[in-house]
């Protein structure tokens, strides 16, 4: 395949980042590849796995040169490691990130970013409960939707990023930094805060009666304890940054679990088994929209 970018530097190398550089480099839409993460016990990670043509635990060295920079950190962190590698930036270069919230993150980096630089904040819709280098997989973004938020930037480095994304297997979606951050808080950020509260529940119980909800999960809560595994810092950071879409939907959700405490309290069989139609087509939708 053609090269897009002859030099791209991916910043922080976890279950997404590492599966970029191993996307990329099985489409051989890059040059070189520069992993960089802080921990630099993760180097030989990196050389074992093949992520990176190089490494190095500084980012303002990673950025040199690169000609598209991911940023793929907790969203917490972005606007201060945007403030530290921008400066060392060439001209023309593209800067995106990997953050599941984004008006937070356009907020922190959006100040640091000069004329010459093409910030371009992005979130793939993909991912899974493991984290660090060995989680990525090439794979990881084929037929996921990547959602990218242009603003300003050139229509042809838009369409240049873009081309890049839909090259490692996703499916390049434009969308509004505040549509963004609703939708999501409803499909990725609330089922989230719903599963930690269910294990943490469980947690809670007394010991012989949580010893066997653990012995005796069924597939339901086995699927609770896969989103709580998720990293916690990441998902930290994604409440904190993205409070008021998720209290919205939060809201929201309480008033329809009151709804179903009623019907289930009262006996109103036709009011549940109508709920139950209703959701069991939702899956269906996501099942025929290749989303499963």
């Amino acid at each position: 395949m053609t090269e897009i970018y002859s030099r791209v530097a991916v910043i922080g190398i976890g279950l997404i980042g590492s599966s970029v550089a191993l996307a990329a480099r099985r489409a051989g839409v890059v040059g070189h590849i520069v992993g960089c993460d802080s921990d630099a016990d993760v180097a030989p990670e990196v050389k074992r796995l093949g992520l990176a043509d190089s490494f190095t635990t500084d980012a303002v060295a990673a950025v040199a040169d690169a000609d598209l920079v991911v940023m793929s950190v907790p969203v917490g962190a972005i606007g201060a490691l945007a403030e530290r590698i921008i400066p060392a930036m060439k001209p023309g270069a593209v800067l995106t990130d990997t953050g599941s919230t984004k008006r937070s993150v356009i907020r922190d980096v959006t100040p640091h970013v000069g004329d010459d630089i093409h910030w371009i904040p992005s979130h793939p819709l993909a991912g899974t409960e493991h984290s660090g280098p060995a989680a990525g997989f090439p794979d990881l973004f084929n037929g996921r939707y990547w959602l990218i938020l242009p603003g300003g930037v050139p229509e042809a480095e838009v369409a240049r990023f873009e081309s890049f994304v839909t090259a490692i297997g996703a499916v390049a979606e434009r969308m509004d930094a505040d549509y963004h951050d609703k939708v999501l808080a409803l499909t990725s950020h609330l089922p989230h805060l719903i599963a930690y509260t269910i294990v943490s529940t469980a947690v809670n119980l007394e010991s012989q009666l949580k010893n066997d909800v653990i012995r005796f999960s069924a597939s339901g809560f086995r699927d609770f304890t896969r989103l709580a595994a998720s990293d916690p810092v990441m998902w930290r950071d994604v409440f904190i940054n993205n409070d008021e879409a998720v209290l919205e939907m939060l809201q929201r959700f309480s008033e329809d679990l009151s709804d179903l405490q009623r019907a289930i309290r009262w006996g109103e069989t036709d009011k549940l088994e109508s709920l139950f139609h209703r959701t069991r087509e939702i899956r269906r939708s996501i099942i025929d929209a290749g989303q499963s």
